[in-house]
């Protein structure tokens, strides 16, 4: 589901302006669990029942999750990265329970009376999606380069003196370090083509900056697949042999994650928009 902000601040006579935060969307949900998962407030979560369909959610304190608090938030790391762990927390707990439509980050509502009745606006599609990911988990794939896997520059013997030798090698660094690029897009290419033929539907991401993922080398790869669970451990063997294959790239399996990329029939948008009401 999209990330929206869909509010008209309103307090209660007792107490602040709150508004609805949403997790996710399923079938059915059990009560143990509702009880046991906590939400973004620090207390439970709670279920919206509409037209056959349930919407978990939790309360969301404007003072922090209204549209102008969430766009200062979204700026701060420490916040989002608390904010965004709570809202897996929940997601990831419905995912083992069966089938979900996971909610983007931030998709806030301005009371459960608006939340129902987008379960009944989107009845048709949400149901077309929770058929499409049951039985089914994301697992994701990152690919790094690998420099040591490609051609080294080769120094050419040359006269020019000490500058014309330097132009030399810096030229022929340059054009090694293209070259180990363009093999590893291209070794890149080939494995998601081999994954994605092995899952039920593929996503491919831009790749992340060094400095998000962490890595010491670039990202060639970044991509979600969606893996029946029957078929998961063929799925992990599949990755090992095109590492084996693809020396040039280093692979990285993480999973399962409750099915993010595959919410939408087409690929996400940036997580972390906040918009005006959208359906």
């Amino acid at each position: 589901m999209r990330t929206t902000v869909d509010l008209t601040p309103a307090a209660g006579p007792a107490g602040p302006a709150v508004g609805v935060w949403l997790h996710g969307v399923v079938r059915d949900v059990d009560a143990a669990l509702l009880a046991t998962t906590v939400g973004m407030d620090g207390a439970a979560v709670r279920a919206v029942r509409a037209t056959g369909l349930v919407a978990v959610v939790s309360t969301a304190p404007l003072t922090e999750y209204g549209e102008e608090a969430l766009r200062r938030n979204l700026e701060d790391l420490t916040w989002l990265e608390r904010a965004a762990r709570t809202h897996h927390a929940v997601v990831a707990a419905l995912s083992r329970a069966g089938a979900v439509v996971p909610a983007r980050l931030a998709t806030v509502h301005h009371d459960e009376a608006r939340v129902a009745e987008q379960l009944t606006a989107r009845r048709v599609e949400l149901t077309a999606v929770l058929d499409r990911l049951a039985g089914n988990d994301e697992w994701g794939v990152k690919g790094y380069v690998v420099p040591g896997a490609t051609p080294r520059p080769v120094e050419s013997a040359g006269s020019g003196g000490a500058g014309a030798a330097y132009l030399r090698r810096r030229r022929a660094q340059l054009t090694a370090r293209e070259q180990g690029q363009r093999i590893a897009a291209d070794a890149a290419d080939a494995v998601h083509e081999a994954l994605a033929g092995e899952a039920v539907a593929a996503r491919r991401h831009p790749p992340q900056d060094r400095r998000l993922s962490g890595a010491p080398t670039a990202m060639v790869l970044n991509g979600a697949y969606l893996v029946g669970r029957d078929a998961t451990t063929g799925f992990r063997r599949l990755v090992d042999a095109l590492a084996g294959r693809h020396p040039e790239i280093r692979l990285e399996l993480t999973g399962p994650w409750p099915p993010y990329s595959f919410a939408e029939e087409r690929p996400a948008e940036p997580a972390l928009t906040v918009r005006e009401p959208a359906c």
